[in-house]
């Protein structure tokens, strides 16, 4: 049967609109890819930012501690002979010795500092220090520390080398500290006191939005 005018009008704007939907479709899926490499690009620049302020970063600090390194190694290192086997039921109390007096700040309740050191317990075993081969890992800053040492420290001057002797009770006590110090230990430290370095500012991570 022969289609009247209004019905071929009719399959024209079907077909019309099937047609103008089809590449409308066909922009949409071109729009989403292009969008979505734009975003993968942008996402990879972020990260690359992001991967050069903290290799940055991580640069500064390696230098500071080098340089750190350089200048107490020595000072440090040379009272590694100190370490050695010694009685533990004779510790009755915390003691110190100073094997270099320093020329800086006197070490006092609330006294910011940090150090370098070396711990060993009775049998003669370190059980941490900041030697690390021929160089020194980054200081310690001299906060949260055991009882023994903040009391072995005090009076002691930045620059100066002091051997602490430390009774279990204000070392570890009966919960000890590892495999090397045990419950009830008493423990020895060579500590080395410094200025705290000021801290390499950490990276601005705002700053790879822009």
């Amino acid at each position: 049967m022969a289609t009247t005018n209004s019905q071929r009008i009719g399959i024209w704007i079907i077909a019309v609109v099937l047609a103008v939907g089809t590449i409308g479709s066909f922009f949409v899926i071109i729009l989403a890819n292009n969008n979505a490499q734009k975003d993968s690009e942008a996402n990879k620049t972020l990260q690359e930012k992001y991967q050069k302020l903290v290799a940055d970063y991580q640069a500064k600090v390696a230098a500071q501690n080098t340089e750190l390194s350089s200048k107490y190694f020595e000072t440090l290192s040379q009272y590694s002979n100190k370490v050695g086997k010694f009685n533990a039921d004779e510790v009755k109390s915390v003691t110190s010795e100073d094997l270099q007096i320093g020329d800086g700040e006197e070490i006092k309740d609330g006294t910011k500092y940090s150090a370098y050191y070396i711990g060993w317990n009775p049998e003669g075993k370190i059980f941490d220090q900041s030697i690390h081969g021929s160089e020194l890992k980054a200081p310690l800053p001299a906060e949260g520390l055991i009882e023994g040492w903040s009391e072995g420290v005090k009076g002691m001057k930045i620059g100066g080398v002091r051997l602490i002797t430390i009774t279990a009770d204000k070392a570890y006590g009966d919960k000890g500290s590892g495999d090397l110090i045990p419950p009830h230990t008493p423990i020895k430290f060579i500590v080395l006191a410094i200025s705290t370095p000021t801290p390499v500012p950490t990276p601005d991570l705002s700053s790879i939005t822009k």
